[in-house]
This record gives C-alpha cells, sequence and structure tokens, in this order.
C-alpha cells in the first residue's frame, strides 16, 4: 500500500506542474477553443492512470526480473553468454520503448517517408544493444567507464563530420529517448545484478552505475551511420 501512495505521488508531481502551466497560458496568452482545452485535460487523466499503473508494473515485475537475470546471469560463468544476453536483452526493451516510437513515427511524417519508422526504430535498437552488451563487457573485464565514454563520444564528434546536418540532431535526440521508462529500469537493474555479484565487496558501489550513459551513446553513432547511408 505504500508503495502505491508513493507512485501516486510521483505521477502527480510529474504531470501536474506541466498541467497548470499549460493552463495558466491558457487563460494569459494561448486562448485555445474549450473543446481543446477539455480534449487536453482528458488526455491529462488518461496519461496519469497509464503512468501510475506503468509505474507499479515497473517496481513490482520489471525492476525485480531484471536484477534477478542479472544476477543469474554471472553464475553461467560464460562471458560470452553473458554479453550476448545483454544484447538481445538491450534490442527488446528498446523496440518496446515508447519514446522510441514516438520519434520514430515523427521523423517518418516529417521525412514524408523517407526515414521510415521502422529503419530508425531497429537502427537504434541495435545501436543500443551493442553498448549495452559493450557495458557487459566493461563490467566483467573491469574496464575503466572513462575510457569508454571519451572513446565514445570522440567517435561521435568524428562522425558528425561525415554526416548530414539533419540526421546529427536526429541522432543526439535518439540517444534521448533511450533513455525512457521503459529501457532505463530494466537495463540498470540488469547492470545492477550483473556488477554485484561480478565485483567485489571492496569496490565502489558507483562502480554499478554509468550503464544508462554508455548505453546512450549507441543510439546516437547508429543514426549517424544511417545518415551516413542515407547521404
Amino acid at each position: 500500500m505504500e508503495n502505491v501512495r508513493d507512485t501516486f505521488k510521483e505521477v502527480a508531481a510529474a504531470i501536474l506542474p506541466v498541467t497548470i502551466v499549460v493552463i495558466l497560458l491558457q487563460v494569459v496568452f494561448i486562448k485555445m477553443p474549450f473543446e481543446a482545452v477539455i480534449q487536453f485535460l482528458v488526455g491529462v487523466l488518461f496519461v496519469s492512470i497509464g503512468f501510475f499503473l506503468f509505474l507499479i508494473g515497473v517496481n513490482a515485475g520489471l525492476l525485480p526480473i531484471g536484477e534477478m537475470i542479472g544476477r543469474r546471469l554471472p553464475s553461467t560463468k560464460k562471458a560470452g553468454f553473458i554479453i550476448a544476453t545483454g544484447f538481445l536483452l538491450g534490442i527488446a526493451v528498446t523496440v518496446a520503448e515508447p519514446d522510441v516510437r514516438v520519434l520514430a513515427k515523427q521523423i517518418d511524417e516529417v521525412s514524408e517517408g523517407a526515414v521510415s519508422a521502422a529503419i530508425l526504430i531497429l537502427s537504434v535498437s541495435l545501436g543500443l544493444a551493442i553498448f549495452v552488451a559493450l557495458a557487459m563487457v566493461r563490467t566483467i573485464f573491469r574496464i575503466p567507464l572513462h575510457y569508454l565514454l571519451i572513446g565514445g563520444y570522440a567517435l561521435v564528434f568524428l562522425l558528425s563530420l561525415f554526416v548530414p546536418e539533419a540526421f546529427i540532431s536526429i541522432s543526439f535526440d535518439s540517444g534521448g529517448v533511450t533513455t525512457g521508462p521503459m529501457a532505463v529500469p530494466f537495463i540498470l537493474a540488469l547492470g545492477i545484478g550483473v556488477a554485484s555479484v561480478l565485483r567485489s565487496e571492496d569496490d565502489s558501489s558507483g562502480e554499478k552505475f554509468g550503464l544508462i550513459g554508455l548505453a546512450s551513446i549507441g543510439p546516437i553513432l547508429a543514426v549517424m551511420v544511417l545518415g551516413v547511408l542515407f547521404r
């Protein structure tokens, strides 16, 4: 019951400020038709209910199962299997990520089908999956995080010299939308589970994090490569 109350407060804190700002803008500046305001308020109600149920599901099932998988994987003592599992789960959660689908649909509409939603979702999913697998490699072989971050972003800025300008903005948006409510909890729980088993007790707890920051580089690079191909 306490979890339900906390989730309700979290949803209210996330949605109420936006609702209040939009209503104030409507009263002072925008002056939209009354029907549009009603549609907005109904949408807010449905989003709140959906977000509440989603977070309940994340806390009840997604986080525990992600951490459980992460804890069980090292027991196989097969680095290749752990890395491959991270890759497959990275694809699965990115395809299911609603933020990615929203961005892909908008780009499909703006480009009039030149960059289809399916191609963009596939590119973003592969990019994130590769870097989730790379994060597993980092955890297994104790590679310092800053080496991978410096190398990843150096590659991003180098590749940006050869990418059409439109794809640069799309690529960074793609890196942002993968840090959504579906992918982040599961991937973070997976990484913490693997790190908690493979890392010794004297390791810093900070070594269990950084996976999302590393994984978000993958979609940026993937969309940039897609831009080079389209060019």
